[in-house]
């Protein structure tokens, strides 16, 4: 039986953080965070910000008006303290109007989503027409897919006290089902993927090659490869 995701995520919290500011982590919140348009006049809904690490990423870059939710009490928490400005809700039940905001993103979310057209539903519906919906998805045809199956039959590795990765509802899609999920009035607009040529994230923990490998993760980020990376990145025009 999957945990329940809003728990799990409460005992993950206090431990989330920890190396996702360097390495491997790093290397995928910097290729998501490029996906997403830029600009001081745009209103953006990041859903499922967990930690408000990629929101930070996104203020960053010039982005003023951002707003974040999550099902998780205990990773808004986290995101507060670096002063983002978040609500308790969920990806299916988005509380705000319709064609409320420019953008909206989710990352490392909707995998764990069993009503997935829902999401994606509510996602397009707060973002108004000729606004941008980006949004990432496990991809089953890669090296990172090839290891999920690994860890489910071996158990996979521990979240935090007493819970494991594979305790936890995930779905790995092909591209062709990704994009078969979006609603009918969108239009895909680009193709981008992370985690391409790295085998494990403990390669970026070397020196040098982990530089390496993060800077050929990036060029391979908007190529061809991106099909077969382990996180693909859908992006998305509402008509």
């Amino acid at each position: 039986m999957s945990a329940d995701p809003r728990e799990y995520y409460d005992r993950f919290s206090t431990s989330y953080n920890v190396r996702r500011g360097r390495g491997y982590h790093a290397v995928i919140d910097a290729i998501e965070a490029d996906a997403i348009p830029r600009g001081p006049s745009l209103r953006i809904l990041e859903a499922g910000c967990g930690t408000g690490l990629v929101m930070d990423r996104v203020r960053s870059r010039g982005t003023t008006d951002l707003f974040g939710i999550d099902l998780s009490a205990g990773m808004l928490a986290v995101a507060r303290e670096h002063r983002s400005r978040v609500a308790q809700a969920s990806v299916t039940a988005l509380p705000f109007r319709d064609a409320s905001f420019d953008v909206a993103y989710s990352f490392k979310v909707l995998a764990h989503v069993p009503d997935i057209q829902m999401a994606l539903q509510e996602m397009a519906r707060v973002v108004r027409p000729g606004g941008t919906i980006v949004v990432e998805f496990y991809n089953r045809n890669s090296l990172r897919g090839v290891r999920w199956l690994l860890k489910r039959a071996f158990g996979g590795e521990s979240t935090g006290e007493r819970q494991r990765e594979t305790e936890l509802f995930t779905r790995y899609d092909s591209v062709r089902q990704m994009v078969g999920y979006l609603p009918a009035h969108t239009s895909v607009t680009a193709i981008r993927g992370a985690i391409i040529a790295t085998p494990a994230a403990a390669a970026m923990r070397v020196p040098v090659l982990g530089a390496l490998l993060g800077g050929i993760e990036r060029l391979l980020a908007t190529s061809f490869l991106a099909r077969y990376a382990g996180f693909v990145i859908v992006v998305a025009r509402r008509l």
